[in-house]
């Protein structure tokens, strides 16, 4: 291993996700959370659990939280948070790619600023419908491309940059298309602006539905 390469490994695995509990572990931060999973219920799949921020976000009706974490340090980290909530919380897997349940095994699923990150966010989310029981919904709190052309372009020229700089982290996605795409119906989303970078300023927030009766994707990682 080359001494770039040590350093970004470093990076990535030390740095990256010590600045994103930081960062994203802010109040103005948690209160967009508290909204998001107000109506979240029962036995909860998360995906990228990392430190633990949403735990003191979720409302008395969730009964168990399923974790999907990579991160050895975001699992340390969410320690204190655990130990302060009554929520049972059973991590499960690593990535989101491959989620090792059951095919319709759990009530609901919550990604906060998650899907910007994952290595195939198509593969994450059909994942994710994959393990929903029917009528269950995704819950998802998401920066993505912003309805401004200009600053869209702006995204895409940096998009590369922030790759490489933030564990992964894209900024061109339309959240509300892709989980469409993947076969959520319906997918409700509202889109709003928040103070910050504006290249990460643009939400995307909203629940996406496993219609009742519908099949397992055929293409998901449990059928391959």
């Amino acid at each position: 291993m080359t001494g770039l390469s040590a350093f970004k490994r470093f990076y990535d695995e030390q740095v990256v996700p010590r600045a994103i509990d930081k960062v994203l572990g802010s109040k103005p931060l948690g209160k967009l959370r508290q909204r998001a999973l107000a109506e979240v219920e029962g036995e909860v799949l998360e995906i990228g659990f990392g430190s633990g921020t949403n735990l003191p976000h979720y409302p008395d009706a969730i009964t168990r939280i399923i974790a999907v974490e990579p991160s050895p340090v975001g699992r340390r980290l969410a320690r204190r948070r655990l130990d302060a909530t009554s929520i049972p919380v059973d991590f499960v897997g690593l990535v989101g790619e491959s989620i090792p349940l059951d095919d319709a095994s759990v009530d609901n699923a919550v990604s906060t600023w998650t899907l910007c990150s994952v290595q195939d966010v198509a593969r994450v989310v059909a994942e994710v419908r994959r393990v929903l029981r029917p009528g269950g919904r995704l819950f998802f709190l998401e920066h993505g491309l912003s309805d401004d052309p200009r600053l869209a372009d702006r995204q895409h020229r940096r998009n590369a940059m922030q790759q490489r700089l933030a564990g992964g982290c894209q900024l061109i996605h339309r959240h509300d298309e892709l989980l469409r795409d993947a076969g959520f119906e319906p997918v409700e989303c509202a889109t709003f602006v928040i103070a910050g970078p504006k290249t990460m300023s643009q939400m995307y927030a909203g629940t996406a539905r496993k219609p009742s009766g519908s099949a397992t994707p055929a293409a998901s990682a449990a059928g391959e």
